[in-house]
C-alpha cells in the first residue's frame, strides 16, 4: 500500500505541469472535460454508473422560455385529458435565482399563456407611465423625442424584477404538475445509438479541486425523454455542443453578443417617479462602441430603481472594462442626482444575444429543440427578449404535444424530430417582429457608428417599418474584434468614490455568488499555456477587464520571472462573457456543481 500511495502521489505531481510547444505552463485546468478521468489512476475503481429516469419531455433551464414551454405542455395535457410527464432542471439553487434582466416586459406572450395573469397575482406592479430617451455628452444631455412606432417606446409595457416574475411562473408550473428540479445542472447531452438526443445527465458532485474524487463523490443522474428542450439562456453550455453535433449554425451568421451590468438601488423618495423609463446612448462610450444605459423607477412598495449599462462585445480596445464604464456613467450630471443619498442593494451581470434574425441557428434536430435566448430571439432595439422567449417556448410545446400524442408517431429516429416547431415559429409574430428590426444592430457598423445607426433606424424602421428589401450582415465573431494592445490606448478610469461608483469585488459581494470551493474550476482552458503566451502577450490580458466578477487575474509566478493566470472561479456570476470574448477562444465555460453561482433576489 505504501508503494502504491507513493506512485499515485508522483503521478499527481507530474500532472501539475503540462508540456506544450512554447515550454512548460503552470497547470490551471483540472476539469474532466479537458483531462478525461479514464486516463487518471485516481479514478480507478470508482463506481461510475448513473441512475436513469424517464419522462415524456425534459426541459433544460428554468427561465421564461423553459417555464412557458412546461406550462403550455401541461395546459394542453389537461385540456385533452392526457397524461404527460414534464421534468425541468435548473442549475440555480432556486427558480429565478440566476435570472437577470433590465427589465421592461412586453406582456403579449404572458397574456396568451395566462389571460387572467392579473387575477393570478403576476408580479407586474409598475406600468410604464413615462418614456425618456437621451444622447449623452460628457456634461450634457440631448433629448430625443419618443415618436409612436419607434422600438424604444414602452407604452403598454411593465417594469418588472424578472427574477420575481420567473419565480411566479415556476409556481404556476408546479400547480399544473410540472416537476421542477432546481439545483441540478445539466452537464451532458445523451444520445441514442442512431445519433438522436436521448436526454441529459446532471453533473457529478464531490470532485476535489485537483480533479480527484472525494469520499462523498456522487454520480449525476440521467433524464431520458422523447423530446428534450434546451432553454439554457444566452450562450448555453449544452447548446454549444449541439451546434457542432448537428451543424446547426451552417446556414446562419455568427451570433453576436453584449454584456449587461445591473444594480438595484433604494433612493430618496422625493426623487422617485414610479413608472418612469430612461434610456441613453453616447457618453462614456465613443461613437464606434455600441451600447447604452437604462434607469427604471419601480413601484415595489419602496423607492427602488433598477439601472444598468449594456455594451456590445464587438468592441475593439482590449483596455475597455465594461464594469468601469458602467461605474463612470453613473457620475453623469443627468444620472448622479437620482442616486445621491441612495443605497445600492444588488449587483449582477449577464451576456445577451444581439445577432437577431441573421444569427438564429437551425432550431430542431432529432430528439430536441432550442428555445428562448439560447438560439437568440432578442429584439435588440427594444432591448427585450422575454416576450419572444416565452412565445418560442409556447410554440415548441404545441408542436411537441401534437407529435407526442399522435396515434401513429412517424419518426425516423428514436428521439422525436419536430421540425413543425420551426415552421410555426416562422409564421408567428415573433419572426415578423425580428424581421422588421433585423438591420438595426448591424447598421451601426459604419464610419459614423452610433449616429449612422440612429439615422438608419429613423429612416428604414420608423418610415419604412423595416420592410427594406436587403439584409445587412454582422462583422463576425466578437472574439475576433479586439485589436492588439500595442495599437490601442489604455483607458484612464476614475477611482470609485464608494457612494455612487464602486470597486468590483464589493459589487460581486452583492450578487450573493457562492460555489463549493473544493471543486475543479468550471472556467476551463483548452490549453493552459495560451493565456500568458497570447492573451497577455498580445492583448495585455483583456479577460481581467471584460469579466464583470474579477474571476481572471494575472499574478507573478511563485518562482522565477513571468506571470501566470489565476482563475477565481468562486466569483463567477455565470454571465458567459469570457467564453464569448476571449480573443483566443480558449475558455470553455462548463457548469459547476448544481446550486452554485449568483443568488439574485429579484434581479
Amino acid at each position: 500500500p505504501l508503494v502504491l500511495t507513493s506512485m499515485l502521489f508522483c503521478v499527481s505531481i507530474l500532472l501539475i505541469c503540462r508540456t506544450c510547444s512554447s515550454g512548460t505552463a503552470p497547470r490551471i485546468t483540472t476539469h474532466y472535460t479537458i483531462h478525461p478521468r479514464d486516463k487518471d489512476p485516481r479514478w480507478e475503481g470508482i463506481e461510475m454508473e448513473r441512475f436513469a429516469d424517464e419522462a415524456d419531455v425534459v426541459i433544460v433551464g428554468g427561465g421564461p422560455a423553459g417555464l412557458s414551454a412546461a406550462i403550455r405542455l401541461k395546459q394542453l395535457a389537461n385540456e385533452h385529458e392526457k397524461e404527460l410527464r414534464v421534468c425541468l432542471v435548473e442549475k440555480a439553487s432556486q427558480i429565478g435565482a440566476h435570472t437577470l434582466s433590465g427589465a421592461c416586459l412586453e406582456p403579449s406572450a404572458l397574456t396568451e399563456l395566462f389571460p387572467d395573469w392579473k387575477e393570478r397575482g403576476a408580479p407586474l406592479n409598475t406600468p410604464v407611465t413615462e418614456d425618456v430617451f437621451s444622447i449623452l455628452t460628457e456634461k450634457h444631455r440631448i433629448p430625443v423625442p419618443m415618436l409612436p412606432g419607434l422600438p424604444m417606446r414602452n407604452h403598454g409595457n411593465y417594469i418588472v424584477r424578472l427574477g420575481n416574475f420567473v419565480r411566479w411562473l415556476g409556481e404556476q408550473a408546479e400547480e399544473l404538475g410540472v416537476e421542477l428540479y432546481p439545483g441540478y445542472a445539466a452537464s451532458e447531452v445523451l444520445f441514442h445509438e442512431d445519433g438522436s438526443v436521448k436526454g441529459i445527465a446532471t453533473n457529478d458532485v464531490g470532485i476535489a479541486k485537483d480533479g480527484s474524487p472525494k469520499d462523498i463523490f456522487e454520480r449525476g443522474m440521467e433524464l431520458h425523454a422523447k423530446v428534450t428542450l434546451f432553454g439554457e439562456g444566452c450562450h448555453g453550455h449544452l447548446a454549444k455542443q449541439l451546434y457542432k453535433q448537428f451543424n446547426l449554425r451552417e446556414n446562419c451568421e455568427p451570433q453576436t453578443y453584449a454584456i449587461g451590468l445591473k444594480e438595484l438601488w433604494t433612493i430618496d423618495e422625493k426623487k422617485w417617479r414610479p413608472g418612469r423609463v430612461e434610456h441613453s446612448v453616447g457618453w462614456p462610450l465613443n461613437r464606434n462602441t455600441y451600447g447604452g444605459s437604462f434607469l427604471y423607477h419601480l413601484n415595489e412598495g419602496e423607492p427602488l430603481v433598477a439601472l444598468g449599462f449594456v455594451i456590445g462585445l464587438d468592441y475593439s480596445n482590449p483596455y475597455m472594462s465594461p464594469f468601469r464604464e458602467f461605474q463612470r456613467w453613473k457620475h453623469h450630471p443627468f444620472v448622479a442626482p437620482t442616486l445621491e443619498g441612495g443605497h445600492r442593494i444588488a449587483y449582477g451581470a449577464r451576456a445577451l444575444n444581439e445577432g437577431g434574425l441573421q444569427s438564429i441557428p437551425k432550431l430542431t434536430f432529432p430528439g430536441g429543440l432550442l428555445i428562448g435566448c439560447s438560439p437568440g430571439f432578442m429584439n435588440v432595439p427594444k432591448i427585450k427578449g422575454t416576450h419572444t422567449a416565452m412565445k418560442s417556448g409556447m410554440l415548441a410545446a404545441e408542436a411537441i404535444f401534437s407529435k407526442i400524442t399522435a396515434e401513429n408517431v412517424d419518426s425516423e429516429t428514436t428521439g422525436l424530430h419536430v421540425p413543425e416547431y420551426s415552421d410555426s415559429l416562422k409564421s408567428s409574430w415573433v419572426w415578423k417582429e425580428l424581421y422588421s428590426v433585423r438591420n438595426i444592430r448591424p447598421s451601426f457598423h459604419n464610419y459614423f457608428g452610433l449616429y449612422g445607426g440612429m439615422i438608419y433606424t429613423g429612416i428604414f424602421y420608423w418610415i419604412l417599418r423595416g420592410k427594406e428589401p436587403w439584409t445587412l450582415k454582422h462583422c463576425g465573431l466578437d472574439a475576433n474584434q479586439l485589436k492588439p494592445a500595442k495599437d490601442c490606448t489604455p483607458i484612464d478610469y476614475p477611482k470609485p468614490d464608494g457612494k455612487i461608483s464602486f470597486d468590483l469585488l464589493s459589487s460581486v459581494a452583492l450578487s450573493g455568488t457562492n460555489h463549493e470551493g473544493d471543486q475543479p474550476p468550471h472556467l476551463t482552458l483548452k490549453d493552459d499555456s495560451v493565456p500568458v503566451a497570447r492573451n497577455l502577450g498580445i492583448y495585455d490580458g483583456p479577460e481581467q477587464r471584460f469579466c464583470p466578477a474579477g474571476v481572471y487575474e494575472y499574478v507573478p509566478l511563485e518562482t522565477g520571472d513571468g506571470m501566470r493566470l489565476q482563475i477565481n472561479a468562486q466569483n463567477c456570476v455565470h454571465c458567459k462573457t469570457c467564453d464569448i470574448k476571449d480573443p483566443s477562444q480558449n475558455i470553455n465555460w462548463v457548469v459547476p456543481e448544481g446550486g452554485g453561482g449568483p443568488a439574485y433576489n429579484g434581479m
